[in-house]
């Protein structure tokens, strides 16, 4: 199968598995050998009550949690978006990577700055990363708070198994 071919079968598929997502209740670390099934990722918990899990598959698909770079420089001075933005997509590609996917078969990528003026920086890390056929991408600057936790940019993702 072609990658054109490849990517309208996996965009058919999450087209189909978005009326069911919505109903999905909470499991922790469930693995499935039938790709009707839901798989989950490792959840991130709050006082023992569940927040999120880090990534879903289901129906040969993954929506990945939104990942953000949450560090410092020396003597607390953080780091600039350039460095961010690596740290976001290295974390990206672990969780890809544990899902089943590649950075390679990601189809759609929401980007979220601090900063629209961080926006060509980021771009400058984020050229190239997703193979030669770039995903489609939204890019929004957050509202007055800004990103949790510090970090310049927060990245989520969707993409084929």
């Amino acid at each position: 199968m072609d990658k054109k071919t490849e990517r309208r079968s996996a965009i058919k598929k999450l087209i189909a598995s978005i009326p069911t997502l919505a109903g999905l209740g909470y499991v922790a670390n469930a693995r499935s050998t039938n790709e009707n099934e839901t798989s989950f990722g490792e959840v991130t918990e709050f006082q023992e009550v569940p927040l999120f899990s880090t990534h879903i598959a289901r129906n040969n698909m993954v929506y990945i949690a939104g990942r953000g770079a949450h560090e410092e420089g020396e003597e607390g001075v953080s780091y600039d978006i350039k460095t961010h933005t690596e740290i976001v997509l290295k974390e990206l590609e672990k969780e890809l990577t544990k899902a089943g996917s590649s950075m390679e078969k990601v189809l759609k990528v929401s980007v979220f700055l601090s900063d629209i003026a961080d926006y060509k920086g980021m771009n400058e890390v984020y050229r190239g990363r997703f193979g030669k056929r770039p995903p489609v991408r939204t890019t929004v600057a957050v509202a007055k708070g800004g990103i949790p936790v510090g970090s310049l940019v927060e990245i989520d993702c969707i993409a084929y198994i």
